[in-house]
């Protein structure tokens, strides 16, 4: 087991009703707020109104940025810095998924830098100042709510790249599960695989003696597997909605890496690409990634591990050969994925992907400048163009 140090400063409020607190907490940050959210489906589940009516209610001013896309573009953070500034806004309040959030905290980042925004993104030492951010998800996936990290996407560019910075931790989030009721089969579908594989590209480094950490990560894999499928059939299930946001927090706040070898992430690099080409819906990509990316990497070293998975989180029967297992494994998981709708490939996922003439300059990018992937496994830019060939 690894040392470590650990420290998650995000104070949570979870259950029904959690929201009408946000203007209490928001009068913390000063007098006026910027409401960050996508095309208004806020509206129609009536959180709009109840963190309206409780910031008035509470004395604090706001102002809005609407319109966040998935895979949220940096042009909304040029806008978003541009609008706190001009509106002198003391704090960010994203309403939504992981891309609100996200882009709140590109926006809370790069605030103290008079310059592009992406200037910030490639170069992490310019955040000199973090506006604060209160943070109430809407869908069980990214996790974004409890950690320091953001996904960003440069569109001009087709590069997809994170920030992370201790100062952007929320310093709330409001956690109700029933915001959550309205999200899509699809969409509840993509969020559990995006879930999934935060807590997998953890769980599948290595490390003696990290018998605590494996067995979490288990458990709240299970939880995914047992509430996704829940949540995809019956969306209005209370415990179902409030596992799968209570996991999808824990999922990537850095708790399951604790007393674990620190390795890069391999399926989620791969799928930033495809998003950042195609626009694909993270875990969508996620989902069809992983499968490929597990049998490809099928070898001496991983099979125990894939077999390990397929007993204790997908309860299968271990076979005497752990190959069998690991390979009934990965088929396991696959049909689960296709169980909730999701697509088998990425020619059927309706992104747009019909060759592989973007396979290459989207491996070279993946790989960085390592010129490899430092995961669990190591992948070279033929690795990946491989795995993305599997799951086209």
């Amino acid at each position: 087991m690894q040392n470590f140090y650990y420290s998650v400063p995000t104070k949570a409020y979870f259950g029904k009703g959690v929201v009408s607190k946000i203007g209490e907490l928001a009068k913390e940050f000063g007098s006026k707020a910027m409401l960050i959210y996508g095309k208004g489906s806020i509206k129609k589940i009536g959180l709009y109104d109840t963190v309206v009516n409780s910031l008035k209610e509470n004395g604090v001013e706001y102002v809005e940025l609407t319109d966040i896309m998935p895979n949220p573009h940096i042009t909304k953070v040029d806008e978003g810095v541009a609008l706190a500034r001009k509106e002198g806004v003391g704090l960010l309040i994203p309403l939504g998924g992981g891309s609100c959030i996200d882009t709140a905290k590109c926006i809370a980042g790069c605030y103290g830098y008079d310059g592009p925004a992406w200037d910030v993104i490639l170069n992490k030492s310019l955040v000199k100042e973090c506006l604060p951010i209160i943070a109430v998800p809407t869908l069980a996936a990214t996790g974004s709510d409890m950690d320091a990290g953001a996904m960003i996407h440069n569109e001009a560019t087709h590069e997809k790249k994170q920030l992370m910075h201790p100062d952007l931790f929320p310093k709330y989030s409001l956690l109700d599960p029933e915001y959550t009721y309205s999200v899509s089969k699809k969409q509840t579908a993509f969020g559990v695989a995006d879930i999934m594989s935060h807590i997998m590209e953890v769980y599948f480094s290595k490390t003696e003696g990290a018998f605590l950490a494996d067995r979490i990560m288990e458990a709240m894999l299970k939880t995914c597997v047992k509430y996704g499928t829940i949540a995809c059939n019956d969306p209005k299930n209370y415990e179902a909605r409030a596992n799968l946001l209570w996991v999808a927090a824990w999922g990537c706040n850095g708790f399951t890496g604790c007393g674990k070898i620190p390795c890069r992430w391999s399926v989620h690099p791969l799928e930033h690409e495809i998003a950042a080409f195609y626009n694909d819906p993270h875990g969508q990509g996620i989902a069809i990634l992983t499968t490929s990316w597990m049998r490809y990497v099928l070898n001496d070293y991983t099979a125990d591990m894939f077999a390990t998975f397929g007993v204790n989180v997908l309860d299968l029967e271990p076979s005497a050969d752990k190959y069998e297992t690991a390979k009934r494994a990965i088929d396991t998981l696959e049909n689960l994925f296709r169980s909730w709708g999701i697509p088998q490939n990425l020619r059927e996922s309706g992104i747009g992907l019909t060759d592989d003439s973007k396979f290459e300059i989207m491996a070279e990018k993946a790989i960085g400048a390592a010129d490899k992937i430092n995961g669990c496994v190591p992948l070279s830019k033929e690795d990946v163009i491989n795995i993305y060939k599997a799951a086209f």
